[in-house]
This record gives structure tokens, C-alpha cells and sequence, in this order.
């Protein structure tokens, strides 16, 4: 892969762009979260029947659950578990890939929803966390496709919180649609494959060691000696002119008694 290009230090211009893009990601988490929780406060005030936004599968009147199903929650406690799954994976993927998260959400939504409708079991199946399971995953491969370090902190992040995630693909309890949680985990892995590189690798910074000039290498230092100029042990030059050599004598062996 190739990296890319050095640049300076960042500049307010960079700094600005940089704050503007942590804005939009927040701004579009908070209103998905807040449809979450429109749409509970309205069915809860005015007694709406929230099962009639859910997806029954293969029934023509449950295709409209895909637009919907995320938007409704089988009680309280589910929408409270959603929400910060949601407003984080939501809020990473803005701002990780603004232009793959206007396909790859879309995607996740209505691809789960699909293969919910499709293979699921005789129930009514509601809840977002189809959705968080897809933004999981898109994180989580999209950073291994990647492999810039932003992509892969995030990757590496969005699995240590949500990794247990993969469990919920299991059918494990009763009344929890695993099929959801297993569309929307293949809704990720497919939008991250097909989007991954819609948004451009990250500047690379670049550090004051790589403007020093290098200092040229002499290739005879890298080269071995011939073996005609490696020295041998035993020819040994003549000692030089007044030295004196110590001569160690071997000290005779005691006689061996016989055996």
C-alpha cells in the first residue's frame, strides 16, 4: 500500500477542517439517537403500537418494518441500551469516513432489515442493534483494509468496547433476534468492503529527521576484503625493533603411574 504524502505540520486551515468534520459526525449521531428517542416518546405518549413498525418476515405488510424497525424498541430498557452503542459507533464512523458512511449506513440500515425479513423467524423483530452490530463490524474491517493509523486505533478501539458484540450473532435467549444482530453484522462487513477506500488516506506527518540531508555512503565500506588481504594467524610480521617477547614454556607433564 502506498503512504501518503508528507506534509508539514498541521495549519489552521487543517485544524478548522478538522473541527468542522468532528462537528458533522456529532451533529449526525445526535440525530439518529434523537430519532430513537422521538420515536419511543411519540408511541409512548399517544399509545402507539410499536410492533406495527416492526418486521414480520416474509409478510408484505412487515416490508415496511425495514425503514422502521430500528426506530422501535420492544421496552425502555432496550432504547437505553441502544442509545450509547449507537451515538458512538455513529459518531466514529462520521468522522472516520464522511464519504463511506453515506453509503455504508444506508446499506447496513436496509440490508439487515432485508435479510431479517427474509430468513428470520415468525416474529415481529424491532430494535437498533442490528445497526450497531453493521457499524461495528464496518469499523472493525474497514480499519483492517485500511491499515492508516486512524483506521486502525479506531478498529482496534470500537472491538476492546464492543467486541462482545459477536456473541449476540448466536441465538442465545429467546426473545433477542439474533438474526438482526447477524444481518447487521453482515451489512457491515460488505459496506466495509465496498467503501473502505471512498475516503482518502490521512497526511502523513512529517518529522525534522527526514529533512536532513544524507550523508553519502562509500560503497568500499560496505564491501568485504578480498581474502588475499585478510591476514593469516600463523605469518605473522617481524616484532618491531627493541621489543621484548615473553616466552611461556610449557611446564612437563608429571609422570603417568602405571595402571
Amino acid at each position: 500500500m502506498d503512504l501518503a504524502p508528507p506534509v508539514p505540520d498541521p495549519t489552521a486551515r487543517s485544524i478548522a477542517q478538522d473541527r468542522a468534520r468532528i462537528r458533522y459526525a456529532l451533529l449526525g449521531a445526535f440525530a439518529l439517537t434523537a430519532g430513537l428517542w422521538l420515536a419511543w416518546l411519540a408511541a409512548w405518549l399517544l399509545g402507539w403500537n410499536l410492533d406495527e413498525l416492526g418486521i414480520t418476515p416474509r409478510q408484505p405488510t412487515g416490508l415496511i418494518g425495514i425503514l422502521t424497525a430500528p426506530l422501535a424498541h420492544a421496552s425502555f430498557a432496550h432504547l437505553v441500551s441502544n442509545t450509547l452503542p449507537i451515538a458512538l459507533l455513529t459518531t466514529l464512523t462520521l468522522y472516520n469516513y464522511p464519504r463511506g458512511a453515506r453509503l455504508a449506513l444506508p446499506l447496513i440500515w436496509l440490508l439487515s432489515g432485508l435479510g431479517v425479513w427474509l430468513f428470520a423467524r415468525d416474529s415481529v423483530h424491532v430494535g437498533a442493534s442490528g445497526i450497531a452490530n453493521g457499524l461495528m463490524l464496518f469499523l472493525f474491517i474497514a480499519g483492517l483494509l485500511r491499515r492508516d493509523r486512524l483506521a486502525v486505533v479506531t478498529a482496534l478501539v470500537v472491538f476492546f468496547l464492543y467486541g462482545s458484540m459477536l456473541a449476540s450473532v448466536l441465538p442465545t435467549e429467546q426473545h433477542i433476534s439474533f438474526e438482526y444482530h447477524l444481518a447487521g453484522a453482515i451489512s457491515g462487513v460488505i459496506s466495509a468492503i465496498l467503501f473502505f477506500r471512498r475516503d482518502p488516506l490521512p497526511p502523513r506527518k512529517r518529522y525534522s529527521w527526514e529533512d536532513e540531508p544524507e550523508e553519502p555512503v562509500e560503497s568500499e565500506e560496505l564491501e568485504l576484503p578480498r581474502p588475499a588481504d585478510v591476514p593469516v594467524l600463523w605469518q605473522r610480521n617481524a616484532p618491531p625493533q627493541g621489543a621484548q617477547i615473553i616466552v611461556f614454556r610449557q611446564r612437563p607433564l608429571p609422570p603417568r603411574a602405571p595402571d
